[in-house]
């Protein structure tokens, strides 16, 4: 393997870059038209143009990136996540092409995409499923017969996608019929396909995932679990590595768990295994992400491994070079995903330009970005600025340094989930790990961030006024 394309952008091409070149490996790029002088096209070996700035102008063009691909000589195409991560037909075509796709075969994606057809794989191994309906719904009556049955509350959801889109949570009868149209209609507009199932809303819900790694000779195995409660609109912010709330029994029960369900679809490569935990400790088998996931640097930091050089080294047929007894986690790990977003506007998109930005840096922080000063977070794509990962000996000293590279980290000209991750990382449920997938509604405040910026504002003035004051006090002497 000699040459492999990229086929994303920003922090997530960025980072397989830099794992890419580690290896001695050549890299291309693709861009549309506003990313033509982004970071990670400046810092491939080749960058090849893929078209208009809508992304179904350019990065969902599949064909057009084989097409690419095959004129450069490619070997293989990393797909990050998101755009074609999980596109079998993606997928399907590079491997046609005599091309290697640095993921699961399309069959694993196929079988997972659809949690319908997930959950019936993983049937036989006697993995734990939210009760609910292995079909397909659309019609309103059977969706009251099913509800009734489960008990309400209930939970519509698409069963070709993710991400919180075409999810309803339905707490009586008399809300079915406009809670499904709506969720019909957003799971059509987001995935081209309106089928949704029903299943029983677990209260007080825990999120939390399974990594695991899988080669092409038949070893599977998983690297512990990523915590990932923390949510707006059914999508992260938040995550850690290991959970707070796990115990070695049950980490090693949900572990097992997830490599059966890896094995369920005759899984290779990197993937993840996501389950519900409900508050008295019963998980839930909830869906598999056949792709990297944007949290995997906190399992990196805790156990040490490049999931990315795991990826191409699978991709390259290589047997996995360890087996399950011999993979441990040290310390804890965070993650904040920072998105140009406006918490204190229910997390509205904020995008604009990068007047000012200044990282913070230091031992164990780590931040995967894929933008500098002076940039445009263009409207086209996901929000998300980077992310910033820190570590630490336990829990405590990873969220003290989480809080210190916040306070260090200067962005200006857009609203950021900056101040939000801080609010988590000071609130003493976080802090006590005393919380659920509800934290938001719970507990965040907006008056609480706004008194703060009030007051930072107010410092900052001071600080200012007591400069002047002492630069008009200094005596000046003609020359």
């Amino acid at each position: 393997m000699k040459k492999i394309l990229i086929a994303n952008r920003g922090e997530i091409a960025l980072r397989v870059m830099k794992t890419i070149k580690r290896m001695g490996i050549k890299t291309v790029a693709i861009y549309s038209t506003i990313d033509r002088n982004a970071p990670h096209v400046i810092f491939a070996d080749e960058a090849i143009h893929i078209g208009d700035n809508p992304s179904n102008q350019s990065y969902l063009l599949g064909d057009k990136i084989i097409e690419k691909a095959l004129e450069l000589h490619v070997d293989a195409i990393h797909p990050g996540y998101g755009f074609l991560s999980e596109n079998e037909h993606f997928a399907k075509a590079v491997e046609d092409h005599n091309m290697v796709f640095i993921g699961p075969g399309h069959k694993a994606i196929r079988i997972m995409g659809d949690k319908l057809a997930a959950k019936e794989a993983v049937k036989k191994f006697d993995i734990p499923m939210v009760p609910g309906i292995d079909e397909a719904v659309t019609d309103v009556k059977k969706a009251e017969e099913v509800a009734s049955q489960i008990g309400y509350p209930v939970l519509i959801k698409a069963a070709a996608g993710g991400g919180g889109k075409g999810m309803r949570i339905v707490n009586s009868k008399k809300d079915i019929a406009s809670q499904m149209e709506r969720a019909i209609s957003e799971a059509l507009s987001a995935f081209g396909d309106g089928s949704v199932f029903i299943e029983k809303y677990v209260t007080s819900p825990r999120h939390i995932e399974f990594q695991i790694l899988a080669d092409n000779h038949g070893n599977t195995v998983h690297l512990f679990e990523r915590e990932c409660s923390i949510q707006r609109r059914h999508q992260k912010v938040v995550e850690e590595a290991p959970s707070s709330l796990l115990t070695e029994s049950l980490r090693k029960t949900m572990g097992e768990a997830a490599v059966k369900v890896a094995k369920a679809c005759d899984y290779r490569g990197a993937g993840t295994v996501e389950f519900l935990m409900d508050a008295d400790l019963n998980f839930y088998f909830l869906e598999m992400n056949t792709r990297l996931q944007v949290e995997h640097p906190v399992t990196e930091f805790i156990t040490g491994l490049d999931l990315v050089e795991e990826q191409i080294k699978v991709a390259r047929e290589e047997k996995l070079r360890f087996s399950q007894k011999d993979v441990k986690f040290k310390g804890h790990a965070l993650e904040l995903r920072v998105y140009a977003e406006d918490s204190l506007n229910d997390f509205l998109p904020n995008v604009g330009r990068l007047e000012r930005y200044r990282i913070p840096k230091g031992k164990n922080i780590r931040l995967d970005d894929g933008y500098e000063e002076g940039m445009e977070i263009p409207i086209y794509y996901d929000p998300m600025i980077s992310k910033l990962i820190t570590y630490g000996k336990d829990r405590d000293e990873a969220i003290q340094l989480m809080i210190h590279a916040i306070d260090n980290y200067l962005i200006e000209g857009v609203e950021t989930t900056l101040a939000f991750g801080k609010f988590v990382c000071e609130h003493p449920a976080f802090k006590e790990g005393d919380f659920d997938t509800h934290f938001v509604n719970s507990f965040y405040d907006t008056e609480v961030l706004k008194n703060i910026r009030k007051k930072e504002a107010q410092l900052a003035a001071l600080i200012a006024l007591k400069l002047y004051q002492k630069e008009q006090s200094v005596l000046r002497t003609p020359n």
